[in-house]
């Protein structure tokens, strides 16, 4: 487990032509994200992978804070020709992603294999 930023920590796994980053939240608070899209990127880099996928399973909420780090890794990502897709959100997070209407800018799956052979949820979970 590696941390991204005060708080937030990943584990990286490494696939033929995508990277997998599950996220945690160290202690059980949840900390302000600033600086995860940044570790997330330089990630990406390291391994010169262009496509991610989050996994977010781990996660009871989605605070604003890393809401905003994944919008800022989406933009930097699709900018470089890579794909960002999010897998693994509990009912209440793909809602919290419909009522801010992030759910049109990032492609969410249920399960890692599902967001790499593009299987969309887009019904309810």
């Amino acid at each position: 487990m590696m941390e991204v930023a005060r708080g937030w920590s990943v584990d990286v796994c490494r696939g033929p032509d995508w990277l997998f980053v599950r996220l945690h939240g160290c202690d059980g608070h949840w900390h302000v994200a600033d600086g995860l899209a940044e570790s997330v990127w330089e990630m990406l880099q390291q391994h010169l992978a262009h496509r991610l996928v989050m996994e977010l399973e781990d996660l009871r909420l989605l605070p604003s804070s890393l809401l905003g780090e994944l919008v800022k890794l989406n933009k930097r990502v699709q900018s470089s020709g890579g794909i960002m897709r999010l897998s693994g959100l509990s009912q209440s997070n793909l809602d919290t992603l419909r009522l801010t209407r992030l759910d049109r800018c990032f492609p969410f799956y249920r399960t890692r294999e599902d967001a790499v052979m593009g299987n969309r949820c887009d019904a309810e979970l």
